[in-house]
This record gives C-alpha cells, structure tokens and sequence, in this order.
C-alpha cells in the first residue's frame, strides 16, 4: 500500500496506509481487472463476485483516485463562482441572507450533478484563475459591463449569469422577471391606501437595481406621484438602516416604504419606531428579503422573495446540459419573485390573503420560471 501522511500524537505527519486497487483484489482473491470492473459496474460478472468485490473495498476503505478518473475524462467537474455586486465595498457577500442561499444552493445543485463549487474573489483577475481547470463559471448580479463576465467569454469557459449576456453564444442567462415583481409590490401597497410610496435601495450598479428603480420611476408617472429614491451606500444593515432613518425624515413623509436593498426586517421596524411612526397604521412595510426574521417580527414584515434557491436551479440545470452536450447555443430562463404579503402592509390587518400564504409554510419553495432562448 502507498503511504499517505497524517498528523501524529506529536503534531508530526506520520504515514497511514492508501488502499489500492491490487490490495483490494488481493483480499477479495479477485484479479484487479474483475475488481475494477465490480466497482465500476461493468463487465459480466456474477451477483456474487460483484458484491465481494464491493463488501471488500468497503470493508478496506479502498476509495477510487477521483483526480485520475476526472483527468482521463478529459475535465475536472470544477465551476468556479464569483458575485460581481460586491467588488469594490467592504464585507462578504455570505453575510447577505440572499447570497449565501444562492450560494449554498448552488453549491448543493452543482454537487447533485457531480460538479463541485470553486469561489473566486469577487474581483477575479484570470491570473487568478487561468490555472484552475474550470468547466464553466457562474457570476451571480454582475456589475454593469462587468470585466469578470468579458474574460470568461474570452476564455471560452461556459457561463451562468444574469440577462446581460442574452444571445451570446456559450452564455446562459437567469433572472428575476423585474417587471412583475416591482408592479406586485407597487400595486398592492397603492391597493392598500398608500399615495406616497418610497424605496430604498442599494447603490451598486447592476442591472436588477437598476431595472427596478427605472419600473419604479415609470410606475410612479402612470400614477401622477412623485418618485421617493432613497440609496444606502453600502451593503449591511447599519447602511440600510441609516438610509431608512433618512427615507422616513423627509419633511413629506412617505406613507409606504419598499425596502429593496438588503435589512434585517426588524431592525427596519425598530428605525419607524425611533422616528415615532407605527406600522402598518402610519406606514406600510414590504422588504425584499430572504431573512426568516421576517415572519416573526411584530407585526409580522412582508416580503418580497428573490427566489434564490429557484435561481440556483434553473442556472445549474441550464450549465450542466451544455456541459453534457456540448452545445455553444445560448439558453435562458426568467424566474418569478414571491410576495409574502404580512401584516406589515395591510391597514387592516390580516387579509384572507395573507392568512393563506402564511398557511402554506415558510419552508415551501414554490419555483415559477420560464426558459427563453
């Protein structure tokens, strides 16, 4: 057997025994050709001799050299995963309760179908990556004319991002339809009373932030209202909050408040306090987040949910059958938002509505989607 290291009592490396193939064999008193095609379920072989095989292997603790395989292959099964809105501000993108789903759903999709996750800074030079044997990349929210998605493209590396690369060959596409989610929000808290309607956003150029303000900015002229902008600089919640405190000391305060970048929903609710207003009495709330804090604060926050897990889906499912096929064409799939309309946006309280949604439970991923190409 090879020797592998490993940590002694003494913090020295010590050698454990690798289990090899010719081992396994020799313990099962098979040939290696019998026992590697046991494993690999080929070959004719008995039911009997097929299962020694495999109860040795277990028993020794044989695992097969996955490096080898994959390389005689001819790929690696790696996709490298970077997030374009975070390049140039401070924090993590796992500290976002949206991202880190995204990214955990992606990771997990990815495993399902064999490939394994690499994350990349979210400032990738392809110094920083040339080397690695990528199958195919994924940039989640990409900046305007972001230089992450040009150098894969370049590189002839498979990608998964959002709507901006439509039509290019190798490129694959997944996003929110925008359009809809911001008229669902808008038209219910206007449904509920509200002539004033803010929104708070992130200030980062990408193209889902900038859709959004745009539709809101139209929406606000078929309605004869004034748009109510309000931009945290930053990511996190200290950022958010400020700029919620700001939004709501305007001296023709806002009766509705759409908080489209990321914030702990009650910490959201805390700011209306501080600045004497209630909700939903002087103030209807609707927070686009993936937080479960939502569901539990008092009064309960509405939420408009991006749908990351959905997101994750669609993109992997869409990476891998180009992978499998090898196809260059460009693929695409719209994916519907969730709105979990709470008390926090309804003057009079629990509608039938919303009891219904809450019936369904928190836990209950609903994917509505649509491929174009």
């Amino acid at each position: 057997m090879t020797e592998t290291p490993r940590r002694s009592g003494h913090g020295v490396p010590a050698a454990v025994p690798r289990v090899r193939l010719v081992d396994v064999a020799r313990e099962a008193g098979l040939s290696k050709t019998t026992v590697s095609a046991a494993l690999n379920g080929t070959g004719r072989l008995s039911p009997a001799v097929r299962e020694r095989a495999r109860e040795t292997a277990r028993r020794l603790g044989y695992r097969p050299n996955a490096t080898a395989r994959l390389l005689r292959a001819g790929h690696a099964r790696l996709i490298g995963y970077a997030v374009g809105e975070y390049p140039t501000t401070p924090g993590s993108y796992m500290d976002s309760p949206y991202f880190a789903q995204l990214t955990s759903a992606i990771a997990t999709a990815a495993l399902h179908h064999g490939y394994a996750l690499v994350l990349l800074p979210t400032s990738s030079s392809p110094s920083e990556w040339a080397d690695l044997p990528l199958d195919a990349a994924i940039v989640a929210d990409p900046l305007e004319d972001d230089p992450l998605i040009e150098d894969f493209v370049a590189a002839r590396i498979p990608l998964s991002t959002d709507r901006s690369v439509e039509g290019r060959p190798g490129t694959h596409w997944v996003d929110i339809d925008t359009d809809a989610a911001m008229r669902e929000v808008l038209d219910h808290l206007h449904a509920q009373g509200a002539q004033r309607i803010a929104v708070v956003a992130p200030d980062t150029p990408t193209r889902f932030n900038a859709e959004a303000l745009d539709l809101y900015r139209r929406w606000c002229a078929r309605q004869g209202a004034t748009p109510r902008i309000t931009l945290s600089v930053r990511p996190g919640n200290g950022p958010a909050v400020e700029a919620v405190e700001r939004a709501l000391s305007a001296p023709d305060r806002p009766d509705a408040l759409f908080v489209l970048t990321e914030a702990n929903p009650p910490l959201v609710l805390d700011a209306a306090r501080r600045l004497g207003l209630s909700v939903p009495g002087d103030l209807l709330l609707v927070c686009a987040s993936e937080d479960s804090s939502a569901a539990h604060a008092d009064p309960p926050v509405t939420t408009l949910s991006l749908q990351p897990e959905c997101v994750a889906a669609a993109g992997i499912e869409q990476l891998v059958a180009a992978l499998e096929s090898g196809s260059q064409e460009p693929t695409g799939t719209l994916v519907q938002a969730k709105l979990e309309i709470r008390a926090s946006s309804e003057r009079g309280g629990d509608s039938t509505a919303a009891s219904a949604l809450r019936r369904r439970g928190r836990h209950e991923v609903e994917c509505t989607s649509t491929p174009l190409t």
